[in-house]
């Protein structure tokens, strides 16, 4: 039986809902008696607001459950709050032109070096508003499920071997690091196996933001929180997937879940495996209505 906590931050694509096409009914069932109780929920995915739940949230609560309820967004980018129930971003993280542009220029360096050097081919997504995503699987899709499929991880490994690149995903993530440098950015690579996903900003932004704003509202503590999601899992030694990135200096001393039932011992030490994909989390929630 896990303790009540009095915030719970949350992945949505994999952790609340299968995908961003499936109903949403499940979730906001589960959703609306803790926002009634006060509870904070934050929902903190890589995608923008016009996926989630088709762009209509405030659809599903009343004015008064969703003065509970947050949004973080695009991978730091975008922070929701609620305002006579209406979403108001209340912190952006979104670069300059200029910076934006060399985050363009530094992902095409990335996509030459490995044509060239490698022979490796990858498309690449430039339409985020603070990052860009680059395919590193470009025949194999995902349809609908967007989160990471434990297959993948094995078929990476395997054609970036046959491509002579023995540095695996670190390698990817030097490249990232070292060309940022070139164009004077910091950049930020994350990978879920299939994305290799170059910005400036992460889940981490959006969680520190959030929890800031909580705490300027109420006394909630950082113990008093949760967090849950569904890529935690070692992409390889020393590398987690995108929801490790809502572990911070600021959120250290919360709970962290994970829902995955990726067949991996390697996750971070602080993280408590679950299982169970949506249904655990929905359960989860459920069982924290007092």
């Amino acid at each position: 039986m896990l303790k009540k906590y009095k915030a719970v931050f949350f992945d949505w694509d994999g952790t609340a809902v299968m995908s961003r096409k499936a109903p949403v009914e499940e979730a906001v069932k589960a959703m609306a008696p803790l926002l009634d109780e006060g509870v904070k929920l934050a929902i903190i995915s890589g995608t923008t607001i016009e996926n989630i739940a088709g762009g209509e949230i405030e659809k599903y609560f009343t004015e008064k459950q969703l003065a509970n309820l947050y949004l973080g967004l695009g991978r730091g980018a975008y922070n929701y709050m609620f305002q006579e129930g209406k979403p108001c971003c209340f912190q952006n993280m979104i670069p300059e032109e200029r910076i934006l542009l060399n985050i363009h220029r530094i992902c095409f360096d990335i996509h030459m070096e490995l044509k060239e050097k490698f022979g490796f081919d990858t498309d690449i997504v430039f339409s985020r508003p603070n990052y860009c995503k680059i395919d590193l699987m470009v025949n194999n899709e995902r349809g609908d499920n967007l989160f990471l499929q434990e297959s993948e991880l094995d078929i990476l490994k395997k054609v970036m071997a046959e491509h002579g690149m023995e540095g695996g995903i670190k390698q990817l993530m030097d490249l990232a690091d070292e060309i940022g440098k070139k164009y004077q950015v910091t950049v930020v690579p994350t990978c879920d196996a299939k994305y290799l996903e170059v910005g400036i900003s992460s889940k981490s932004d959006n969680v520190n933001a959030i929890f800031g704003r909580i705490q300027e509202e109420t006394d909630i503590k950082p113990e008093e929180c949760a967090y849950w999601g569904d890529e935690y899992v070692g992409i390889e030694e020393g590398i987690f997937g995108s929801d490790s990135f809502m572990y911070t200096s600021v959120t250290a001393s919360g709970d962290f879940f994970d829902v995955s039932d990726i067949n991996s011992k390697n996750r971070p030490d602080w993280v408590r495996i679950i299982g169970g994909g949506v249904d655990s989390f929905l359960k989860f929630l459920c069982g924290q209505i007092i």
